[in-house]
C-alpha cells in the first residue's frame, strides 16, 4: 500500500521533477548574468545572452559618397566605398528604413532615374550613373550584418579598477563577517538556555522570540538609529553590526532552539550525572552536535547581510569610503543606466562570494532545516 513504511510513494517522480525545475529556474538567470558580463554594450542591446554563442544580426545604415567622390570609368560616373567595418558579413541591404533587408548581397537595383546601386557581401558598394549625380549628400544604404560571437574581459577590468568596487568589497566583508558571527554566538547561548535550562518565564521568552519573527525590520530602523546616536555609536561599523545582530537574532534563536531541544536527552542527562556544568555541556556536547543548525543560520545570515542595502544605508552611510557593494551597484544603476554590461559584471562579482559560501555549506543547510522542523518540545 502507498504511504506505508518501506514503500515509495508514487509521487516521487513529481517531487524529482519539481526539484529539477526549481534548480533550472534558479540557474538560468545566473548563467545569463554570467554570460552578459563578458559581452559589450552593442551585443547586449542587440540580442539576448542566449544568442551570444552564435553569430547575431545587427542593423544599421551608412551613406554613399557625394559628387566629390565620383569618378568616370568607361563613360559612367562611379562612386565606390564600403558600408561595413572589420570582418562583418552583409546578409541583406535596402534603401529605405521600412525595408532595410529588401535586397540580397550582390543584387543590383535602380534607386533613381539611371542610378544603379550594387552592394556586395563584403559590404563594398558601387553606385553608377550615365550623368553627373548632382548630390551634395550621399544616399542612405541600410544594412543587416552578421556579427560573430565576441567575449571580452574588459568589463571586469573596468569594474575592478575604475568603479570603486574593490573598496566596497572590503567594506562588505567588514560588515558581513562580524554580523554573521556575533548573532550566532549570542543565539547559541540563548537557544541552549531555552531548550535545556529550566527557569521562570522560559515559555514566555520562547513565545516572544516567535513573535519577533513577524516584525518587519523597517518599522524599527529609525528608533534604533536614534538610540545609536543617543548612546554615541552613531553611524559606523559597530552600529551596523549591532543592527544586523538584532534583526537576525529571532530567527537564529528559533532555529537553534528547535534543533537543540531534539538532541538526545540521555547524553545530556548522563553528562550532568557525571558532574558536568551547563557551560561544559554546552561547549563539549551541544555545540558539536548542533553544527548543522549553526551552519544553516550562518548561510542565511551571510547571504542576507551581504545583499543588504537598506540597513547599510541607514546605519553606515553613503560616502565613497563607507559604501558596500550593493550601494555601489545602486550608484552604477543611477548614473550609468545604459551601461548594462557594467551592471551585469558588477552584479556577478557581488554574488560570487555568496555562491561560494552557499555551495560549500549547502549540505549543512538541508540537515539543519529538516532537523529543526521535525523536532521540538
Amino acid at each position: 500500500m502507498e504511504g506505508m513504511a518501506g514503500k515509495k510513494s508514487s509521487l516521487t517522480w513529481a517531487v524529482h521533477i519539481s526539484a529539477f525545475l526549481l534548480v533550472v529556474l534558479w540557474t538560468i538567470p545566473t548563467l545569463g548574468l554570467f554570460v552578459s558580463s563578458f559581452r559589450d554594450r552593442d551585443q547586449i542591446s542587440s540580442s539576448g545572452w542566449w544568442a551570444s554563442f552564435s553569430a547575431s544580426e545587427q542593423t544599421g545604415y551608412a551613406r554613399t559618397g557625394t559628387d566629390d567622390d565620383a569618378r568616370q570609368v568607361d563613360g559612367l560616373y562611379v562612386i565606390e566605398g564600403s558600408v561595413t567595418e572589420g570582418d562583418q558579413k552583409l546578409s541583406a541591404w535596402g534603401t529605405g528604413a521600412r525595408e532595410p533587408g529588401k535586397y540580397q548581397p550582390g543584387e543590383t537595383v535602380e534607386i533613381e532615374d539611371g542610378w544603379q546601386l550594387t552592394v556586395s557581401e563584403d559590404g563594398s558598394y558601387r553606385l553608377t550613373s550615365e550623368k553627373p549625380f548632382g548630390m551634395r549628400r550621399g544616399e542612405r544604404i541600410f544594412t543587416t550584418t552578421a556579427v560573430p560571437p565576441d567575449f571580452t574581459i574588459g568589463n571586469y577590468h573596468r569594474v575592478l579598477t575604475a568603479e570603486g568596487l574593490g573598496r566596497a568589497f572590503m567594506n562588505t566583508l567588514t560588515v558581513t563577517i562580524p554580523a554573521t558571527v556575533i548573532p550566532i554566538l549570542i543565539a547559541a547561548f540563548a537557544a541552549y538556555a531555552l531548550a535545556w535550562m529550566r527557569f521562570p518565564g522560559r515559555a514566555l521568552l520562547t513565545a516572544g522570540v516567535v513573535g519577533l519573527l513577524v516584525v518587519p525590520l523597517q518599522v524599527s530602523l529609525i528608533p534604533l538609529l536614534q538610540m545609536h546616536n543617543a548612546i554615541g555609536i552613531g553611524k559606523g561599523y559597530m552600529g551596523i553590526w549591532l543592527a544586523h545582530t538584532a534583526f537576525g537574532l529571532p530567527l537564529a534563536v528559533y532555529l537553534l532552539r528547535n534543533y537543540m531541544i531534539g538532541l538526545p536527552r540521555e547524553v545530556i542527562e548522563s553528562a550532568r550525572v557525571d558532574g558536568a556544568s551547563d557551560f561544559q555541556i554546552f561547549r563539549r556536547i551541544v555545540l558539536p552536535l548542533s553544527f548543522p543548525a549553526l551552519a544553516s543560520f550562518a548561510i542565511f545570515q551571510f547571504l542576507w547581510v551581504w545583499n543588504d542595502l537598506l540597513v547599510a544605508t541607514v546605519f553606515l552611510g553613503n560616502t565613497r569610503e563607507q559604501l558596500v557593494m550593493t550601494g555601489v551597484l545602486r550608484e552604477l544603476m543611477g548614473s550609468k543606466g545604459g551601461e548594462w554590461e557594467i551592471l551585469a559584471t558588477s552584479a556577478f562579482i557581488s554574488i560570487a562570494v555568496p555562491l561560494i559560501v552557499f555551495f560549500s555549506m549547502q549540505r549543512y543547510l538541508v540537515r539543519g532545516l529538516l532537523a529543526g522542523s521535525v523536532k521540538g518540545g
